[in-house]
């Protein structure tokens, strides 16, 4: 049995992990977002994370990538040696537990609902959703700085890296746009251009106010997408009394399933 101290700090390992698992949709932290319900450190080698969902249907591609970003991010601990996840209060929960647990793909658990659709496809239209969320905040960042249009698309990685910024949301997003662009290899040498779009084309000088308005309306529409599932994850986990049955489909519809008792709350 683990001591208390330990068990905590390995679940403080554990959640910083998770932190770096993102709502493929909207680009930010299931831990910001409120997903994750609870992290047990069974032993010094045992990891169990349960998390939810906003409604009772949202899209299974979903819930498998960040049920599958929960897994990867938590064995990459060096400790742990097993990881279980669980997504709780979903109607795909059961299939997506199992084929994430397993190792078995998303097309091989969903085959007769996805229609042969791949799930690498999926997570490549999110990935660009998010580079363009990122580059934005980026490059307003810089114009803010003073620098001119072509200036700015002619900034190199190096350059870009040694920029300091002082707004909040500057400081949060350039690495992790910095992060996005090297494992893309849109820029990997400091002399390699630090604003290429995602097909890795350079962006013209003339062209980067049209650049930064198509931008601009992806990240209005992460924004709204966000705030809504904030609202529904609120709504649909309000404290309230559910019947001696547990919940049915109809609590689920209007909102009434509270958070489980015990969940382990983040310190």
């Amino acid at each position: 049995m683990l001591v208390d101290t330990l068990k905590t700090e390995l679940e403080l390992e554990v959640w910083e992990r998770l932190d770096l698992v993102p709502d493929p949709e909207l680009d930010e932290p299931i831990t910001d977002m409120g997903f994750v319900e609870a992290v047990e450190v069974c032993d010094a080698k045992t990891v169990t994370v349960e998390f939810r969902l906003p409604t009772y249907w949202c899209s299974p591609n979903f819930a498998f990538l960040m049920a599958l970003g929960i897994r990867k991010e938590v064995m990459s601990l060096p400790w742990v040696a097993k990881a279980t996840v669980q997504l709780n209060d979903h109607c795909f929960g059961d299939e997506v537990n199992e084929g994430v647990n397993s190792g078995r793909n998303y097309n091989a658990v969903f085959a007769q609902y996805c229609d042969g659709a791949d799930l690498d496809e999926v997570e490549e239209k999110f990935a660009a959703k998010a580079f363009d969320r990122r580059q934005e905040t980026v490059l307003l960042g810089v114009r803010e700085l003073g620098h001119s249009p072509e200036d700015i698309v002619a900034m190199t990685l190096g350059r870009l890296q040694r920029i300091e910024f002082r707004g909040e949301e500057e400081l949060r997003q350039k690495p992790r746009y910095l992060e996005l662009l090297t494992a893309r290899g849109l820029a990997v040498r400091p002399d390699d251009l630090a604003f290429p779009d995602w097909n890795g084309d350079p962006i013209e000088a003339e062209a980067l106010a049209e650049h930064l308005g198509r931008l601009r309306s992806t990240r209005i529409n992460m924004e709204f997408n966000g705030a809504m599932c904030r609202g529904l994850a609120k709504t649909r986990y309000k404290e309230v009394k559910i019947g001696p049955d547990g919940p049915t489909l109809i609590d689920f519809v209007a909102g009434r399933v509270p958070p489980r008792e015990g969940s382990a709350a983040r310190s």
